[in-house]
Order: structure tokens, then C-alpha cells, then sequence
């Protein structure tokens, strides 16, 4: 069983009265941005430490008790113990603390105990000290009963202090963050003006994340400059969720009335915004919306597909254009299945990349080309899929 732990103790430098915890990050608090990284790394409980209880701090827990996590407050260490299972893997991020599914992950994944660290030289004065010239990263792994060690020590204690000191002293593994992790959105922040900073810095790191190279070399680019004036507003990704849709709609109308070229290329551009509207669904908690852009994609980019075959027949081009494209549609949906339960390499077929080939190829003038192509495409990640599996196996 996995167990988070959170702090909501340190105030704000910058919000006099407002604790660091509640501050705003890309549309939701810093906690419940933490919640929802634990949420997704396997935890089903979740323990928020708090120095008091305002009206931030009680809004935001009720927010992330009604998206089905277990939530308790305590004000110390021997309540802390008392609500965790004995046996509870534990995953504590500091008060503050700001990281990716990339990072905290595969870190929550591993067992034993465990010190996320990096080099003290480097860290700011936000980041405790653990000796041999190393600093805590904010992200530990611990044994539930660390909790009961930290209680039976004397009472005028600060928590997470004394919980980083009890596990060093216990002989808690460190790992090292990775190098570029921080540029990536990681690190300590309690101040509101930084913490809009991070998040672009979150948003574009959960982008290079994606596996395929259409993510990576059109989506990300894209998102630099679009959303960073949009990730904090209110109703932002409503707002990017209309425009892709306007734009698929628009671009499957073009394509289906015989104007190929333009109405492919409108369709990918609705597909670009419903990919950054995902991701900025993801990091809202809008997870109903962020679900609906992620099966868009692969929906609008079948219908274009189809519609290209329809017009591809009804011009007298070919009597295969729609037979090709039910083909395609087949295999990119063998390959959304196998591609599943493997890591992706950066070049397989997307739905976004086949659309974008579709497009090219239409544009000199080969749409059944663009068809047959995509579909050979996909043909190629279904049969890499297919042997990873078999490998795995």
C-alpha cells in the first residue's frame, strides 16, 4: 500500500498570512498539485501535516477528498503514525515542493528507504542540508513506522525536519536527481511570482515527456508560446478545448466538401490544441476533460482519414480510398492496444503524426499515397509493438 505524506506548514514569502501550500499553481494549489502527483504515482491515502487550518488550506483538501483520495490533517508525527497502515510505503514531499510524474514516479516505484538528493553546492537555501555536501530534493520513500521514531522524540519538533534527520540517521539510500530535472520544473518554491514560472517550466517538461516525436518537435514548440498566458486563467483549458474543437469540426467539413489540403491541415491544428489541452486538463484536475481531448485525437484524426478516402472516391481517383483508410483506422487502433503495455519509441505512428503525413502528401498532390503511406506507418510500429511484447513475454 502507498501512502503520501504532505506539509502544509511553511507560510508564503510573499502572501502575508497564506500558507505556501495553498499558493496558486497552474489553476489548482501547490497541495493539490502534490495530491494529484502521489494520486497518479499508486497512492490511495494521503496525510497533509498542517501548522492550522484556513479557509485555502480546507478548500483544497475538500477538493482532493472529492476525487476518491483518503485525507486526514495532523498537527504531528505520533498522529501521522496513527493513521498510516504499519505496513504503508510512505512518499513524503516537502512543503512546497514542485515536481513531475517523471521524477517522482519511478522514485515512488522502488522500495526501501530513500532520499531524493542533489548536490548542496547548487541548491537553494529552500532545500534542507543532509550532510556529505548533498541536500535534501524534497521527495522521500520511507518506512510508516520512520513516523512512530519521529514521535518519540522530544514534542517541540518540526516534522519534516525531523522526519529527514530520522530516516539519514537510519540509513535512508540517496538517490541523486537527475541532471536537467531542475530546469524541468523541480524544486522548492513559496513564493507566488516563481511559482508561475514553474509551472511553463512543469508544462513543458510534461510535454517532452510524450513518446512520439510529433509531441515532442510540433506540440511542445507550439505550447512555449501559447500557454503561458493562458495555464493560470480561469476556464483556460475550456477555452482551448472549444478551440480544437471548432477547428476539427471545420477542418472535417473542408475535407468532406473536397477542399482536402486545407481542411487536413485545419483538423491537425485542432489536434495540436487538444493535445496541450490534455496536458493542461492533467495538471487542473480536470480529468473528465483531459479524457475526452485524449480520445479526440485519435477520434478526429479516424474521421479525417475516412472522409480523405470518401473524397478520394467520389473524384474518381480511386475506387480503394476508403477501404485504404478503414484499414489505417484498424491498425492505428491495434497499435493505441499493443503500444500500451510497452515503451514507445520516439518514431512510431501517433494518430497526430499519420494526420500530419496525410496532410503533406496531400498537399503535392498523392492523397491515396498519404493513406497507403500512413497506413505502411503504422503497419511498422503494430510489428515493432508486437515484437517488444514477444520479448517481454
Amino acid at each position: 500500500m502507498l501512502a503520501g505524506l504532505l506539509f502544509a506548514v511553511q507560510d508564503a514569502e510573499d502572501r502575508q498570512g497564506v500558507l505556501a501550500a495553498t499558493l496558486p499553481f497552474a489553476g489548482v494549489t501547490v497541495i493539490e498539485y502534490q495530491a494529484r502527483l502521489l494520486a497518479t504515482a499508486g497512492a490511495s491515502q494521503l496525510v497533509i501535516v498542517v501548522s492550522r487550518l484556513t479557509p485555502e488550506l480546507l478548500g483544497a483538501i475538500a477538493r482532493i477528498g472529492r476525487r476518491g483520495m483518503s485525507v486526514d490533517t495532523v498537527r504531528s508525527a505520533g498522529e501521522a503514525s496513527a493513521r498510516l497502515h504499519p505496513l504503508a510505503r510512505v512518499v513524503a514531499l516537502a512543503d512546497g515542493l514542485i515536481t513531475t510524474d517523471a521524477t517522482l514516479a519511478p522514485f515512488a516505484a522502488e522500495g526501501g528507504d530513500a532520499l531524493l538528493v542533489l548536490d548542496a553546492g547548487s541548491a537553494s537555501p529552500d532545500y534542507e542540508r543532509v550532510g556529505g555536501g548533498l541536500a535534501w530534493a524534497g521527495i522521500a520513500r520511507l518506512d510508516a513506522r520512520r513516523l512512530a521514531d519521529v514521535a518519540a522524540l522530544p514534542s517541540d519538533y518540526d516534522v519534516q525536519s525531523a522526519l529527514l534527520r530520522v530516516a539519514e540517521q537510519g540509513g535512508a539510500r540517496h538517490v541523486v536527481l537527475a541532471a536537467g530535472e531542475a530546469g524541468a520544473g523541480h524544486g522548492i518554491e513559496r513564493r507566488s511570482a516563481a511559482l508561475e514560472q514553474r509551472s511553463r517550466a512543469v508544462m513543458m517538461a510534461t510535454l517532452a515527456t510524450r513518446p512520439g516525436w510529433f509531441d515532442r518537435w510540433v506540440v511542445r514548440p507550439i505550447a512555449g508560446f501559447v500557454l503561458p498566458p493562458l495555464i493560470g486563467r480561469p476556464g483556460s483549458t475550456v477555452a482551448v478545448t472549444i478551440a480544437a474543437g471548432v477547428a476539427v469540426l471545420i477542418g472535417l467539413g473542408l475535407v468532406a466538401v473536397g477542399y482536402q489540403t486545407v481542411g487536413l491541415f485545419a483538423a491537425l491544428a485542432g489536434t495540436v490544441a487538444a493535445a496541450m489541452g490534455e496536458r493542461t486538463a492533467w495538471l487542473r484536475e480536470e480529468s473528465r476533460l483531459a479524457s475526452v481531448l485524449a480520445w479526440g485525437i485519435p477520434g478526429a484524426t479516424a474521421l479525417a482519414a475516412l472522409l480523405l478516402g470518401r473524397s478520394i472516391d467520389s473524384r474518381g481517383l480511386s475506387d480503394s480510398g476508403v477501404i485504404v483508410a478503414l484499414v489505417l483506422i484498424a491498425v492505428a487502433a491495434l497499435v493505441e492496444r499493443a503500444t500500451d503495455a510497452v515503451p514507445r519509441a520516439i518514431w512510431w505512428a501517433t494518430p497526430p503524426a499519420c494526420l500530419l503525413l496525410l496532410a503533406v502528401l496531400t498537399m503535392l498532390g498523392m492523397p491515396l499515397a498519404g493513406l497507403i503511406l500512413a497506413t505502411v506507418y503504422a503497419f511498422a510500429t503494430l510489428s515493432a509493438a508486437i515484437e517488444l511484447l514477444r520479448r517481454k513475454a
